[in-house]
């Protein structure tokens, strides 16, 4: 099919009009393309446009593998079934009903953005739930053309509702892999909130280090080896992010100090790696979400230690 090359082409979908900060990825199967990630509405026609390149279009796409149901992840799912009746999206139980009736997903986000919302994300299209595949992990989705098929991998941490998908030689891992913007950075923890536990995301790291995979695709952003090199550093700027905000709550000081002191360090450690990495970053993973995300964790530690 066109400019299509097996296995997965990353296609950018230019956020805010800034190369490499999300990317989706598309690969064939016997009875059409499939979409790892669609990226916000707003992406919608970079998503075009990408396909456009690689000699296809929104027409030939039949399954939609999402990772999990945030925005920067989900939020065009609904406009591109909307738009190609015979196709369908996968998601993780814990996120289905939120595409059937993304209200509640909307206002929250709302409350988080305000004004900005429709800038950065735009909406949302509800699913019909009879064109939704739930998954739990564990699963095989046999699609042909895909030799052992996609396997499906349940992999909290970075969200409840978060899966990853494993084809042949590819790993999709959506945010649960970190975001790594080129080969220079090493791979960092995006944290928001609602619902990150660093415990699971422990467990689902060492899942995914055992998976026979030579190739991992991040959606911040790209494609790199399946190594334990990756690995290794998201798990280390992990404690490290986790440490700086920790300790800080532990003194005392309020969320807005910890995020100033927590984004100069973070731009210093990314301006070390490569020029220009800390300015993407921020627009890939947010430092303010990072934090917030973190002190909420260990909030709800707290009361879950007082309460035992």
């Amino acid at each position: 099919m066109g400019h299509l090359k097996p296995g997965a082409n990353l296609i950018d979908l230019h956020f805010l009009g800034t190369p490499g900060t999300i990317a989706s990825y598309v690969f064939d199967t016997v009875d059409g393309l499939a979409l790892v990630d669609t990226g916000p509405s707003t992406t919608l026609p970079a998503l075009e446009t990408g396909l456009a390149a690689l000699g296809a279009s929104l027409d030939d796409v039949r399954h939609v593998l999402l990772t999990h149901i945030h925005f920067d992840h989900a939020g065009a799912a609904g406009s591109i079934l909307a738009r190609v009746p015979g196709a369908r999206a996968y998601v993780h139980e814990r996120g289905a009903r939120h595409l059937a009736n993304p209200e509640r997903l909307l206002a929250s986000a709302t409350q988080i953005y305000g004004d900005q919302m429709e800038r950065l994300w735009g909406g949302m299209t509800p699913i019909d739930p009879a064109r939704l595949t739930v998954l739990r992990g564990g699963e095989v989705l046999p699609f042909g053309g895909v030799p052992d098929g996609v396997a499906v991998h349940d992999t909290p941490g970075h969200a409840v509702h978060h899966i990853a998908y494993h084809a042949g030689d590819d790993l999709y891992v959506g945010d649960v892999g970190g975001v790594r913007l080129d080969l220079r950075q090493s791979a960092r923890p995006p944290t928001p909130p609602p619902d990150i536990d660093l415990d699971a995301w422990a467990s689902s790291i060492a899942l995914l280090r055992t998976l026979d995979a030579r190739h991992l695709h991040l959606a911040h952003f790209g494609s790199y080896p399946q190594d334990a090199a990756h690995w290794d550093a998201l798990e280390r700027n992990t404690r490290t992010d986790a440490a700086r905000v920790a300790e800080r709550l532990a003194a005392g000081q309020p969320l807005d100090e910890i995020t100033r002191a927590f984004t100069a360090e973070l731009q210093t450690e990314l301006d070390a790696e490569g020029a220009g990495l800390s300015e993407r970053f921020a627009l890939s993973c947010p430092p303010w979400m990072s934090v917030q995300g973190l002190a909420r964790y260990f909030q709800r530690q707290a009361v879950r230690g007082e309460q035992s």
